[in-house]
């Protein structure tokens, strides 16, 4: 399982200090995140990604300018398997982006992609008619009717403007609860709060919503 981030603000932010923070969280995991790493950001209208194989602690992170959308993902490959940078997240269609954290099992959708995570992504993009809030809220339901079990799943959706996210779990709480702060025009979403900061409360389970700045 995976580690989280976005951040969406009204202003440019630089994108260090947030993926430094960020890199603790998926250094101190309980379960190793070290099978690479990737983000998006937004420069201007267009999206910029970026990944390595290499863990996120183990890379630079003041390569990165500022944003005003960022993504990051650090992974923890299912059973050590599929370990290539292909299947680093973000997913992307080229207008939407994706990153998910979860596990589930004896899931039956038909849909293309090299890992589960894909899958889900481009089941999303099925139902996605110009409401991706919607989308998501109906592909999900759908993937919990047609699996065995879902111990986990959480994602994060953004079309560059704006960042819908999913979170559901069925065990370990304390591992899948994501947290959410605001703070001067800024939202952040993250699988875990920062080290040493008080102000991120917890996204209650079995939810959907929007991170918005206000």
């Amino acid at each position: 399982m995976c580690r989280l981030l976005a951040v969406k603000s009204d202003k440019p932010f630089p994108v260090a200090p947030w993926l430094q923070k960020f890199a603790l969280v998926a250094k101190n995991s309980k379960e190793y995140q070290g099978h690479g790493w990737g983000c998006a950001f937004r420069i201007g209208d267009q999206w910029q990604t970026y990944k390595n194989i290499r863990p996120i602690w183990n890379d630079n992170p003041h390569q990165f300018g500022e944003t005003t959308l960022l993504l990051a993902h650090a992974r923890s490959a299912f059973r050590d398997e599929g370990i290539v940078i292909e299947n680093n997240m973000p997913f992307s269609d080229g207008r939407l982006q994706f990153i998910f954290n979860g596990e589930l099992h004896g899931v039956r959708i038909k849909a293309e992609g090299r890992i589960g995570a894909e899958k889900i992504f481009n089941f999303i993009r099925r139902f996605d008619t110009g409401n991706l809030s919607a989308a998501i809220e109906k592909a999900t339901d759908i993937i919990t009717k047609r699996s065995k079990y879902v111990r986990a799943m959480n994602l994060i959706l953004s079309d560059g403007r704006h960042i819908y996210f999913h979170t559901q779990f069925n065990e370990d709480p304390d591992y899948f609860t994501l947290h959410i702060k605001k703070q001067d025009g800024l939202a952040a979403l993250c699988s875990r709060p920062f080290a040493g900061e008080s102000d991120w409360r917890p996204v209650k389970n079995n939810s959907n919503g929007e991170l918005a700045c206000y």
